[in-house]
């Protein structure tokens, strides 16, 4: 029987001020340096998604809900066909995913280029970016979008007591497509629960694991 984890927003704020203030510090330094570092890489993954397609820009810009619903723009590298958002009404109808998100192992959208950085999860690395400027943070839920959070429960709501992240539980789960919403969540509110600098950087280091493994789409 499924066991769901309750949170006290309020206990959540207030508590771990430490640990909360150090990671913010952690954020920026990281994402700053990682931008730094991985500056020739980005330009090589944004010139190979303009020759594979140039009708489009290689950054994806797209509105998620972070901390408290508070609406952002988050940033990828572009892994579908141009009108990809125009095709999604049709696909709905063959998700994967329970709930009210959207998941397709095999969604015709994506490009050949676009294949290869999902797979790495190298699509993901611009959103250091947003990292840096405060949006997200490196560890947390998974930003969704505004029409999925429309239809989230009370229980579903609670993940939006965190600053979202670049990477979390269900983002370093071997076939994490096979994942299901509700367990999915449950990883969340876990996180959202037990929080700690050690949770993270094993989330960190399991997040580079599967970049290198290969088994992040």
């Amino acid at each position: 029987m499924r066991e769901q984890i309750w949170l006290n927003r309020e206990q959540v704020r207030k508590e771990k001020t430490v640990y909360r203030a150090l990671k913010r510090v952690q954020d920026v330094f990281f994402s700053l340096l990682a931008l730094i570092v991985l500056s020739p890489l980005l330009l090589i993954v944004a010139l190979a998604i303009v020759i594979d397609d140039p009708s489009g820009s290689p950054i994806f810009t797209q509105v998620r809900s972070g901390i408290d619903g508070k609406e952002f723009r988050i940033h990828k590298f572009r892994s579908m066909c141009v009108d990809a958002e125009a095709k999604l009404a049709d696909l709905k109808r063959s998700t994967e995913m329970n709930g009210p998100i959207f998941k397709q192992k095999d969604d015709p959208r994506i490009t050949r280029v676009g294949h290869f950085i999902r797979k790495c999860g190298i699509d993901e690395l611009p959103q250091l970016w947003d990292i840096l400027v405060g949006s997200m943070s490196i560890v947390g839920p998974r930003p969704p979008l505004p029409c999925e959070v429309a239809a989230y429960t009370d229980y579903e709501r609670q993940r939006l007591y965190v600053r979202p992240g670049l990477t979390c539980i269900w983002q370093i789960q071997p076939n994490r497509n096979d994942v299901t919403f509700d367990e999915w969540m449950d990883m969340d509110m876990r996180y959202i629960r037990d929080r700690t600098f050690l949770l993270d950087w094993k989330l960190i280091f399991g997040t580079v694991w599967t970049v290198f493994a290969g088994t992040g789409e």
